[in-house]
């Protein structure tokens, strides 16, 4: 079984700063895709930043030059550094990853963390 562990999160006024981040284990062959996604009350969850095993990354507009996402390839780690943060910025963040099981397989499954509650006061 595959599971991502999230940590971080939490209070913060806004054009503060917190970090996130997301560790998977289990039985995995390999991770092409590891990212955070929001999801406000009464919104729809969004995607907020992707890393690929390449070394791409991307963003959602409304968080570039303020959120940083990286990975740590070795210890199958994905990282959020959120800066400047905005009221707007609250939401439940979650951990995803696209894991291929096995070196057999054919597709890759998505994974999904419990979540981090992330609230920025104004």
């Amino acid at each position: 079984q595959v599971q991502l562990v999230e940590s971080g999160g939490g209070l913060v006024q806004a054009g503060g700063s917190l970090g996130l981040s997301c560790a998977a284990s289990g039985s995995m062959f390999s991770i092409a895709v590891m990212g955070w996604y929001r999801q406000a009350p009464g919104k729809e969850r969004e995607l907020v930043a992707t890393a690929s095993s390449n070394g791409n990354s991307n963003y959602v507009d409304s968080v570039k030059g303020r959120f940083t996402i990286s990975r740590d390839n070795a210890k199958s780690t994905v990282y959020l550094q959120m800066n400047s943060l905005k009221p707007e910025d609250t939401a439940a963040y979650y951990c995803n990853a696209r894991i291929r099981r096995y070196w057999w397989s054919s597709y890759d499954d998505d994974y999904w963390g419990q979540g981090t509650q992330v609230t920025v006061s104004s």
